[in-house]
């Protein structure tokens, strides 16, 4: 089993609720057993959108990455549920792309918690500003533009910021609306 750190906000996290994340973690073991720890925050909120109510946030650390995933529901356990969902096909998907690139001996680098996740929308369509609400810090770790791919489809991003390995600049990776990716860095 392995180790994870629940929180709750607006929320008291009942013995119930933390049995069934404990059940949910525990088989995601049989994609990937070695699961490091993990952090899930259960957020209750008050939105006018009642399905957007309940948000559970998941963060898994795998030996060579993270798996993260957010999703929100009317009902708390349905949230915890689709978040599972998410994690299971996310990690299937880690899981058989680390396999394959094991298998061609190709290296496979550990990236770093490099999560570039923005929380976009609004729950109030009225004189809306926009403003910072999150701020995130991570180590870039150097990789090649292909790498950063892959960590973003594991993390089930739409961008991934990255130090480029040859030219020694931060670069910025995304998914285009064709299915394509592209390549944001800058001149130098």
């Amino acid at each position: 089993m392995h180790i994870y750190k629940l929180s709750g906000r607006n929320v008291d996290v009942t013995d119930a609720m933390r049995d069934y994340v404990e059940e949910k973690l525990t088989r995601l073991d049989r994609y990937n057993d070695s699961i490091t720890d993990a952090r899930v925050t259960l957020t209750v909120r008050d939105v006018r959108d009642s399905t957007r109510r309940n948000r559970v946030e998941v963060q898994l650390n795998v030996p060579n990455g993270i798996i993260r995933a957010e999703e929100h529901h009317a009902d708390m356990y349905a949230a915890i549920d689709k978040a599972s969902d998410v994690l299971e096909r996310q990690l299937r998907k880690f899981k058989t792309r680390y396999m394959k690139a094991r298998h061609e001996a190709v290296p496979v680098p550990a990236p770093g918690p490099a999560e570039a996740a923005v929380d976009a929308g609004t729950d109030d369509a009225g004189d809306f500003e926009p403003e910072i609400v999150r701020q995130k810090r991570f180590d870039l770790r150097p990789m090649s533009p292909e790498d950063a791919v892959a960590q973003m489809e594991a993390l089930d991003h739409d961008f991934y910021v990255f130090s480029n390995m040859t030219s020694g600049l931060t670069g910025v990776v995304y998914r285009r609306k064709d299915g394509h990716y592209g390549l944001i860095e800058p001149n130098t």
